[in-house]
């Protein structure tokens, strides 16, 4: 297969970031200070790696939790130190005025799939969250990954948030997750047509459904809002094209006129 081609001329301007998230007041001014700090052997590429090798670490604690359910914290100190990486990555790219637009944004969200298989998978192959619904959960994160993604190419916006809720705080609930995992292990089941779920099942399965509901109704604003910005564009040009045939027409007539 040969590799797609690309477009040799740089991005002259990156697109809008809206990352209107809770947590947004606290993390910013946290980020912009450590960026000061980094020593300058610390580069964007080693921590966009060092949060990736936090997934992997996540990934290997879930599954050590089939053993005792104290990495569970191993998994939480990944969450950390995935956060450290994925997010100080890029600005401390920008504040060092180092960056790359499209490097960086294809190598971060490249991985970023990347971690939430990794993450998502290992939550469900340990002892404590259904494989299923821990699917259904990533499934959910995946496709309101893609409309970030079709978004940012179709009108020039990255949306990092959703419902106030952003990877930092999908980072929160998943350690607040695993506390509860670890501290109140055995909580109420509940039976669906022969299947056992726990009550985590549940929380984790409403998460989901969150995350879809929210995937379709920004599909739906989304595509209204460029329905109309494509209309009133058709007709701006069926305007100007109506007013220059007017033109070309008096000119026409007026050289008659002066024959």
């Amino acid at each position: 297969m040969s590799a797609p081609s690309l477009s040799k001329s740089p991005i002259e301007k990156s697109p809008e970031r809206i990352n209107n998230i809770l947590l947004g007041p606290l993390e910013r001014p946290a980020l912009a200070w450590m960026a000061k700090k980094m020593p300058a052997w610390v580069t964007p590429d080693l921590l966009t790696g060092t949060g990736l090798l936090a997934t992997v670490l996540i990934f290997i604690s879930y599954l050590l939790t089939n053993i005792h359910p104290a990495f569970l914290w191993l998994a939480s100190f990944g969450f950390i130190l995935n956060w450290f990486g994925d997010s100080l990555d890029g600005t401390l790219a920008r504040y060092r005025h180092i960056e790359r637009p499209r490097y960086g944004f294809f190598i971060d969200h490249t991985i970023d799939a990347i971690s939430e298989v990794l993450i998502f998978l290992g939550l469900g192959l340990s002892p404590f969250i259904d494989f299923r619904i821990a699917t259904l959960f990533l499934i959910s994160y995946l496709l309101l990954s893609i409309l970030t993604y079709i978004a940012t190419y179709v009108n020039g916006v990255f949306r990092i948030s959703f419902l106030k809720l952003g990877p930092t705080e999908m980072r929160v609930i998943a350690i607040l997750i695993n506390a509860f995992l670890f501290f109140i292990p055995e909580v109420q089941t509940f039976t669906f047509k022969s299947e056992i779920f726990s009550l985590y099942d549940l929380i984790v399965f409403f998460l989901a459904t969150v995350l879809f509901a929210a995937f379709l109704g920004f599909t739906y604003t989304t595509g209204r809002e460029l329905s109309k910005q494509d209309i009133a564009h058709r007709e701006a040009k069926q305007r100007k094209a109506k007013r220059k045939k007017h033109k070309l027409e008096q000119t026409s007539g007026q050289a008659v006129n002066l024959q």
